[in-house]
């Protein structure tokens, strides 16, 4: 240890609060302020918890520097100061929340004609933060008393990091919110939703419109009881639609609206926004329930907003690899059909009449066919598709087979495969090359295959089939080979599926066998630290027992890569090495053979014992330990030059507790000696096993060994 050798060195902190006029400016400038607060440092803990310094460090954090400052005023000092507040030394809190002009400076941050740059935004959004999840009830009781906080925080809600503390502030934090209901009733009371809301209408930023939306979404999801609700009642639904579909509005305001319709017919659903810690294409879950009030509410509006899958954005061409787009879908379009894919999964009866009385399907299934290479619309058509065959109401399920003609299409799909070269179709081939195949035939393959499984259990689904006979020589010349074709478990391409003749995909097949994978990583970690799958020599390998567990790491997933790539050998006679066993059995015996080996009078046989035996050295029998071992060694030497070695495995056995001599019949024979027994295998099982020797000539003659001698010449053989 350092501080036992003289070698400890004062902090520089240390230095400074010694000094007798020191000032905050040059603690900050200090590297390791940080570790001193996260060590409580009593000496600069009384500093910095004096009023005047604490005010210092908001000033950092909330006022911008001027023009001509350094840049460790800049961007240094505010930093720290943030971090110090962050580290959350409860007496430092303490004295900030506790006095009122203290916090009066944090929040001025938010007033209008203060500078909310990124860097600064993100610092006040930590210490608020902080105190919220610290010192919730004296923070909340300030708000309280100072409503105008959340319209501020409001109005700059197009700052991420204000939209996070706005978030958080009104409940939608289970960690804050299940602490505190008490404290934070009266924020039920307020209308933030509306206050929320009326960004869409004011204001043409579309971050604004984004970070709103994503408030909204959660708190839906996540908020108040009573504020949740009040979002999804039919009137505020109303309010968004209006704001929506308002013709003079940015497109963003109906995009990010409609993702607060989705959120509320799906709270599963996650958006892309920051706030979420998993950022995932969303996809319409089977089975969902949604408040009926708040779905009548969207269908109220639901026939205005199926007029804009005809409008399309302002971007009249795009040009593409493939050609061109005239006009592209647009993001409004693509999510419209979103909700609508969400909306038909909810299972609404009332929803599904008025989806076929406005044409909803029949209109998404014309533009799936019109941009063949949007793969986000593919999916999101794929799911409405598949909800409306699975769905209850008869209607539903005819309407999509006959009115909307599915069949056809995909049949009309399926015969003129490439791009049609038609100037007023949407999306057009790009001239002087050949056109290419469609891009939606993955898609028509899963919905063709979802046709046949319904088929099977829906006889009026078969019938329509059935008397189809364009559909019947596709499905059986066209899809069955298909399907046939793409089923990965029968590629003959080297996968241990179909060479062990597997009927499923081997990527999950290592589940349902006896593996054991957190013993499979703990077996393989201590295989290669003992040297077991090398091919080294014994003196070289002897050393990696002494390895530490730190020298090799083997964890599930590479674990997982081994039984992938070793499965093979499964099947092979033997037992496996990979299965829920422990393969290190052999210690227990290498532990039972030294017992045994100190206990025993004598032993026979010519063997090359690799045991840790540790002997005190003993000069009187060292001679007779190195003419034994230059026999052994004289033995091998003859052997390897007479014929190929066989392999003799030795073992303690402990059902032979006194000495015997035996004669050695090396041809077929296993030898049980005393102290242990000799077991022969074939030359390449032996040659992986670097605990066995070679045995000389059949039918030599084995020697009496004393036990100090056997013990000695196993250990002069290893060493050698």
């Amino acid at each position: 240890m350092f501080w036992h050798m003289g070698l400890s060195t004062a902090s520089p902190v240390e230095a400074i609060l010694d000094k007798d006029n020191f000032t905050l400016e040059e603690l900050l400038d200090e590297e390791e302020i940080i570790q001193e607060c996260k060590a409580l440092n009593g000496r600069l803990i009384s500093f910095l918890r004096e009023r005047s310094q604490i005010k210092l460090l908001i000033q950092y954090i909330v006022q911008g520097a001027p023009g001509d400052a350094s840049n460790e005023r800049k961007l240094k000092f505010p930093f720290v100061a943030c971090e110090i507040f962050t580290c959350e030394v409860d007496i430092i809190l303490k004295a900030l929340v506790e006095d009122d002009e203290l916090l009066d400076l944090l929040f001025s941050f938010l007033d209008p004609e203060h500078p909310h740059s990124t860097p600064l935004a993100g610092y006040f959004s930590k210490v608020v933060v902080c105190l919220l999840l610290r010192k919730t009830f004296p923070l909340m009781n300030y708000i309280r008393d100072h409503q105008d906080i959340i319209k501020k925080l409001v109005d700059l809600i197009r700052v991420t990091s204000i939209m996070e503390v706005l978030i958080r502030l009104i409940g939608a934090d289970e960690h804050i919110y299940a602490n505190s209901v008490d404290s934070m009733q009266w924020l039920e009371d307020m209308d933030i939703p509306e206050m929320i809301v009326d960004k869409f209408s004011s204001s043409d930023c579309p971050e604004v419109h984004a970070n709103a939306a994503e408030t909204l979404c959660t708190i839906a999801r996540w908020g108040p009881p009573r504020l949740a609700s009040k979002i999804s009642s039919p009137s505020f639904i109303g309010r968004l639609f209006r704001h929506a579909l308002e013709g003079s509005r940015p497109k963003s305001v109906l995009v990010n609206l409609l993702l607060v319709c989705i959120s509320l017919l799906d709270p599963k659903r996650f958006t892309s926004g920051v706030y979420y810690m998993y950022n995932r294409m969303p996809h319409a879950a089977a089975g969902i329930t949604a408040n009926p009030e708040t779905v009548q509410g969207m269908l109220e509006s639901l026939g205005d907003l199926l007029i804009h899958l005809d409008i399309s954005s302002g971007e009249q061409t795009l040009l593409t690899t493939y050609g061109k787009l005239q006009p592209p879908l647009g993001k409004h379009r693509l999510k419209i059909i979103e909700f609508i894919s969400v909306l038909v999964a909810v299972s609404s009866e009332v929803a599904e009449k008025e989806l076929i009385r406005l044409g909803a399907v029949k209109r998404i299934l014309d533009l799936f066919f019109e941009y063949p290479y949007n793969n986000f619309l593919h999916h999101h058509v794929e799911h409405i598709v598949i909800s409306c065959l699975g769905s209850k109401n008869r209607q539903l399920v005819e309407h999509i087979l006959c009115e909307c003609n599915l069949v056809g299409k995909i049949l009309e799909a399926e015969k003129n495969f490439t791009l049609a070269v038609d100037a007023s179709k949407p999306t057009v081939p790009a001239e002087g090359r050949s056109p290419p195949r469609i891009g939606s035939i993955g898609h028509l393959t899963r919905i063709a295959n979802k046709l046949v499984q319904l088929g099977n259990s829906n006889t009026e689904i078969q019938k329509l089939l059935q008397e189809n006979s364009d559909w019947v020589d596709w499905q059986t010349n066209v899809l069955l080979k298909r399907n046939m074709l793409e089923n990965v478990s029968q590629w003959a391409c080297g996968r241990p599926t179909t060479l062990q003749d597997r009927t499923r995909d081997s990527d999950d097949d290592y589940q349902d066998r006896d593996y054991d994978v957190a013993a499979l990583a703990n077996n393989l970690s201590q295989a290669f630290r003992y040297g077991i799958y090398t091919n080294d020599t014994i003196e070289e390998g002897h050393p990696s027992l002494e390895r530490d567990d730190e020298d090799v790491y083997f964890d599930d997933e590479s674990a997982e890569v081994v039984i992938s790539s070793l499965r093979l050998g499964d099947n092979q006679e033997g037992g496996s090495l990979f299965t829920n066993s422990s393969w290190f059995a052999f210690e227990e015996e290498r532990i039972a053979n030294e017992q045994s080996a100190s206990s025993s009078p004598n032993m026979e046989g010519h063997a090359d014992v690799d045991d840790d035996v540790m002997l005190d050295e003993d000069d009187d029998l060292a001679d007779t330990a190195i003419s034994n071992t230059s026999e052994v060694e004289e033995c091998n030497v003859m052997s390897s030059s007479d014929k190929p070695a066989e392999w003799v495995e030795w073992r303690e056995s402990s059902n032979s507790p006194s000495p015997t001599s035996n004669s050695a019949d090396t041809s077929n024979d296993t030898e049980l000696i005393g102290n242990g027994e000799v077991s022969k295998a074939d030359d390449d099982i032996g040659a992986d096993k670097p605990e066995s020797c070679c045995v000389d000539k059949p039918g030599a003659a084995e020697e009496t060994i004393g036990p100090s001698q056997s013990t000695q010449m196993g250990e002069k053989v290893r060493d050698k």
